[in-house]
């Protein structure tokens, strides 16, 4: 990753784990992202939002990103629902916008257009979890505001999440696409333990 790329983000990060957790809405004000927009969602790639790909999903590709979503009858069930649509929607994004070759982490040495590193996927993840919920699919949780954690002082590098918010117990997920390639399931944790790690993909 270019060094300037490097440096935003870093920045970008440190800021975030220092203050308050910005609200969803200066989340994306903060990036020049706008947020979900009926069936259109805004894709980050090429590091740090550098590039911004509008995306407009049909009534069918709705459907299969939700497709296991109808059937989950408790808030764990919604959640293995959503890893696979998190996965659908990164197939379909994907094929569209060429970052189908995301490779998982942080690939120094790159910023490309097909790549993406954790403020993209944690933009795009709760722009995914926005669109859901804005079409009544989502029964068990609502969406979070995006996360961070790490600061170099503490031994980490800086990353961030997207979060779910379990309705019932108002306990927080973790649902971090990050740590793995594009279409692989995301890591789905409570955000607790998230906080608490040292590395993007908890053992398995």
């Amino acid at each position: 990753m270019p060094a300037f790329l490097f440096l935003a983000l870093t920045l970008a990060l440190a800021g975030m784990a220092a203050a308050s957790q910005a609200a969803a809405r200066d989340w994306y004000s903060l990036r020049g992202v706008p947020p979900p927009q009926g069936s259109k969602v805004y894709v980050c790639h090429g590091y740090s939002c550098r590039i911004v790909t509008p995306v407009t999903l049909n009534g069918t590709d709705v459907d299969r990103i939700a497709a296991k979503l109808k059937g989950s009858g408790d808030a764990a069930a919604e959640r293995a629902a959503l890893s696979h649509a998190v996965q659908v929607f990164e197939t379909i994004v994907g094929k569209r916008i060429g970052t189908d070759a995301d490779l998982p982490g942080m690939q120094f040495g790159q910023g490309t257009p097909d790549q993406m590193d954790c403020l993209d996927e944690a933009t795009n993840t709760t722009s995914l979890l926005k669109l859901l919920a804005a079409h009544g699919r989502l029964r068990h949780h609502a969406v979070g505001e995006p996360s961070a954690r790490g600061f170099f002082l503490d031994g980490r590098y800086p990353h961030a999440t997207a979060v779910l918010l379990e309705t019932a117990s108002s306990e927080k997920w973790a649902i971090d696409s990050w740590p793995r390639a594009n279409a692989e399931p995301p890591v789905i944790q409570p955000l607790t333990e998230w906080k608490r790690s040292r590395s993007g993909d908890p053992p398995s």
